[in-house]
């Protein structure tokens, strides 16, 4: 069973920078694309960044120029590096992975990581 653990929530002022890492475990044959979303209180969760296995980004045009995505294969790690944060991006980060396992490929998320910005 694939699991994705996150790490790297917290608190922060506005201005300042995290960090999320995403690790993928369980019997995993290969990841396709990996990303984050996130979701604010009384707001649909949306797509933030992803990357797919060569590399290739697409980010939410409220974080570009300030986030990055990257991962790192050998790990089945997924990093999102995030700067000059901002109020309105205080939600829920999820990881997610379409990653193929025992059976065909298939939609992983992670359990979510809370990430304040204070003002």
């Amino acid at each position: 069973q694939v699991q994705l653990v996150e790490s790297g929530g917290g608190l922060v002022q506005a201005g300042g920078s995290l960090r999320l890492s995403c690790a993928a475990s369980g019997g995993i044959f290969s990841i396709n694309e990996m990303a984050w979303y996130r979701q604010a209180p009384g707001r649909q969760r949306e797509l933030v960044a992803l990357i797919t296995s060569g590399g290739n980004t697409n980010y939410a045009d409220s974080v570009t120029g300030r986030f990055t995505i990257s991962r790192d294969n050998t790990k089945n790690t997924v990093y999102l590096q995030m700067n000059s944060l901002k109020p309105e991006d205080t939600a829920v980060y999820y990881c997610y992975a379409h990653a193929v396992s025992a059976g065909p490929a298939y939609d992983y998320w992670g359990q979510g990581t809370q990430v304040t910005v204070s003002s």
